[in-house]
């Protein structure tokens, strides 16, 4: 199971979290990986300056906007 996590404290809220957690929910339909792929929030990851901030798995990226998150679920998510 591969688990994206997305950083929904205040600095992120304020930096569009809510839009990237739409784009990645919007990418599970899609793709159809509702049950490989799971999407959660979290509060503060502690890089507040560098929102939005997701985690998946163990590698936390930085600087999400909703414009990155296909690039970013086809290279971590579908490995492309």
């Amino acid at each position: 199971m591969v688990v994206i996590s997305i950083c929904i404290g205040s600095a992120c809220h304020l930096k569009g979290a809510h839009g990237v957690l739409n784009a990645f929910a919007a990418l599970l339909q899609k793709y159809q990986v509702q049950g490989t792929v799971d999407i959660e929030g979290s509060f503060c990851q502690g890089r507040c300056t560098e929102g939005v901030v997701i985690k998946i798995g163990d590698e936390i990226i930085t600087n999400v906007a909703k414009e990155k998150v296909h690039e970013i679920f086809t290279q971590k998510v579908l490995g492309r």
